[in-house]
This record gives C-alpha cells, sequence and structure tokens, in this order.
C-alpha cells in the first residue's frame, strides 16, 4: 500500500520522531511505499520548554521525510490537505499525542478523506497529562477529522469514547524501542559516563516534566538504606520547567553528592550507555497513559519500577518484569530496597525476557491495517 504518515520526524527529536522513524522502517520493511510528512514549525518556541527541538544525531537512513506543515497556520493546513489528497495515500496514519495539535492534524485529515484515503489516528495520549483550558475541544476536533483510532493503552483506548463512541477502534501496546543500539555492557557504560563500577546505580531517564514525579523519587531516595547499600541515582534528561525546584530539594534532603546528574537531551547514540549502566530504571509517574521509556528498558532488559497510574501496570507485570507501586515515595522506597537487598535482576531479567516478545512493531502495523480496513 501507500502509507503516509503525518507528525514528527528528524530534524524533530524527542520520543515522537523516533516512534514515526521506527514505525516507518517497519512498513518499508513489510513491502509498504512510506513518506513522513513532518513540520516546518512544531512548537512556538514560546511554548517550547526544552532548549532546541532539534535532533543532534544525522538524519535516518532510508526513510522520505519532508518538512510540510506549520502547527499554526490555518492556510499551511489547507494546502497540506490538498496535497495529501492530490498524493493520494491509501492510509494517512496520524499520530496524536497533545490537543494542541488537534487543529493542524485535524483540518489536514479531514480534506485527505475527501479524497478517499482513510486516516488513522495512533492515540498516544487522548487526554493531555497537564491540562489547559480549550484541551477537550480541541480534542474532539482532532477525533471527528479522522476515520478510526489505535490506542496504545488500554486507558487511551477507554478515553476514546468521551469523544467518539462509533468509529473503528483497535488497540496494540506501545511496541519495543529497539533503535537505540545493541546492548552496551555494564563495563563499557560505566567507563563512557565515568561512573564508580563499585557502585550500582538507579536511573530516571528522560525529559523531566513535573507529572513524571522525580520529587517523589528524590524524596524515596533519601531514605538512609541507599547510602547503606551503595546505591546512586542517575538523573538523565533534559529539564521541561525549572529546574531549582528539584535542585533545591536535591539539597534540602541531604542529596547532594549522591545523585548523577546528566541534566541534557540524551543523544540517541549515547542511550544505550545509560541503560547499560542501570540496574533498574525507575518510573515514578503522578500520571501516565503509557510510556516509551518503559519500551527502551524492554529492549535493554532492564528491570522497572512504576507506578499504579494510567496503562503502565499494563506494562510492567508486578512481581514478573519490575515492581508496580503507589505513587508516593515510601512505596518507591521500599520496593527499590527490596530490589537491591535481594538481589532480585536475574529474576526480573528472566521475566523480562519472556515479556517482550508481546511488543513487535508488526503488531503495530497489523494493528493501523485493522483499523483501516473496518
Amino acid at each position: 500500500m501507500k502509507i503516509m504518515i503525518l507528525g514528527t520526524a528528524y530534524p524533530y527529536r524527542g520520543g515522537m520522531a523516533d516512534f514515526n522513524e521506527r514505525l516507518a522502517h517497519q512498513f518499508i520493511n513489510e513491502g509498504h511505499e512510506v513518506k513522513i510528512w513532518t513540520f516546518t514549525l512544531q512548537y512556538p518556541s514560546f511554548l517550547f520548554p526544552g532548549k532546541t527541538q532539534y535532533s543532534p544525531d544525522p538524519a535516518p537512513e532510508l526513510l522520505d521525510i519532508t518538512r510540510k506543515l506549520s502547527s499554526v497556520n490555518p492556510l499551511n493546513w489547507i494546502s497540506v490537505g490538498r496535497q495529501v489528497r492530490k498524493e493520494h495515500p491509501d492510509i494517512l496514519i496520524v499520530p496524536f499525542w497533545m490537543p494542541f495539535m488537534g487543529p493542524s492534524l485535524g483540518t489536514v485529515a479531514r480534506i485527505a478523506r475527501k479524497g478517499g484515503t482513510r486516516c488513522i489516528a495512533i492515540l498516544h495520549n487522548m487526554i493531555p497529562h497537564e491540562h489547559k483550558p480549550g484541551d477537550k475541544v480541541l480534542a474532539r476536533y482532532f477525533t471527528k477529522s479522522v476515520d478510526g483510532f489505535t490506542a496504545l493503552s488500554e486507558s487511551v483506548l477507554a478515553d476514546i469514547s468521551l469523544f467518539d463512541t462509533v468509529k473503528p477502534r483497535t488497540f496494540c501496546r506501545h511496541p519495543l524501542y529497539d533503535s537505540f543500539g545493541a546492548h552496551a555492557t555494564r563495563e563499557e557504560s560505566i567507563d563512557f559516563l565515568k561512573l564508580d563500577p563499585a557502585t550500582r546505580y538507579m536511573l530516571f531517564f528522560g525529559l523531566i516534566r513535573d507529572y513524571k514525579g522525580l520529587d517523589l523519587l528524590l524524596e524515596a531516595y533519601a531514605d538512609s538504606r541507599f547510602r547503606q547499600m551503595g546505591v546512586k541515582l542517575i538523573v538523565a534528561g533534559e529539564f521541561y520547567g525549572d529546574s531549582a525546584k528539584y535542585l533545591e530539594l536535591e539539597k534540602k534532603l541531604g542529596l547532594e553528592g549522591e545523585i548523577v546528574w546528566h541534566s541534557d537531551f540524551v543523544p540517541s547514540a549515547e542511550v544505550r550507555y545509560y541503560f547499560g549502566a542501570a540496574d533498574i530504571v525507575v518510573q515514578p509517574y503522578k500520571s501516565a497513559t503509557q510510556s516509551g521509556i518503559s519500551q527502551i528498558a524492554y529492549h535493554f532488559e532492564k528491570p522497572m519500577l512504576v507506578t499504579r497510574v494510567g496503562g503502565l501496570p499494563e506494562i510492567v507485570p508486578d512481581g514478573k518484569a519490575g515492581y508496580v507501586v503507589n505513587p508516593d515515595s515510601e512505596s518507591i522506597a521500599d520496593k527499590l530496597v527490596d530490589f537491591f537487598e535481594n538481589d532480585r535482576r536475574d529474576q526480573f531479567t528472566e521475566g523480562l525476557r519472556d515479556e517482550k516478545k508481546k511488543y513487535s512493531w508488526a503488531n503495530m502495523t497489523a494493528s493501523i491495517i485493522k483499523a483501516a480496513k473496518q
């Protein structure tokens, strides 16, 4: 088939770009013709909380990526919609992750559908983690613009019904992020990151936003048992917001010198070293749908601790691939101490290897095609 993906891709960075590019590779591997049309302007600079929207990595190989869409220019939306209609793909795939994108993506989809193209939304989030006025109106506009949905978690699948109860929908768990290279050994990783080989490490990875609960993890890590066991915390990711409150909390809790801060965006080629150094990956989220971080951890076969919010418990079976706990610092601390005191790494790694078989990209493409054909 002729397939087009409308959404974030190189030269933009981040999990959405990684997802769309990996999805395109899977469709190509299955023999389909694939184009990605990405943004000329994704976020206006005053709305973007990070240092840069652009990737430091080289362009991905073998992908046809063209910058076309402005998120803020209605005349551009109409023009791009007409161009998609002229291209006449069999399926237009429109990843949706925040209501701000609803008008631009939805307008293009509405125009493309008039040419007979089936428009399928991949729903990363239906309702955003950080609510803003107008979110529901923008999300509703988008859901009315497409022919069907593929949700990445059961919680998101349920959220669709708040906006639509009729259109086709399928469910496929977020596939593995297997595009960050081969596993790095602990020795290679410790050497690359210049860490102490005698220390054990837990990892908080990814963009730092309020809903991800880094403050809960810092409070949990203040438990004196971690110092007694020689365990340190690595925080690797760029602050999307004010870093001061976390640094002040670090000082207040007496943790200065105990946390390894790498507070910049991590290039794709270096991701494997952070996971290679870690004994366990911690996701202390206060709210969530699903998380791409879990799928990186599955790829690198690293046990996880996640909180009992959104779709995270669906992804990490408690006691098999790691822990599922309540989103409070005491629960987080107790399970992390259990992990290190009882050396549960081998137990969870075995469970991870079995569980990760569920998360293939072939399941993702099949789910999209099924939604398009209903």
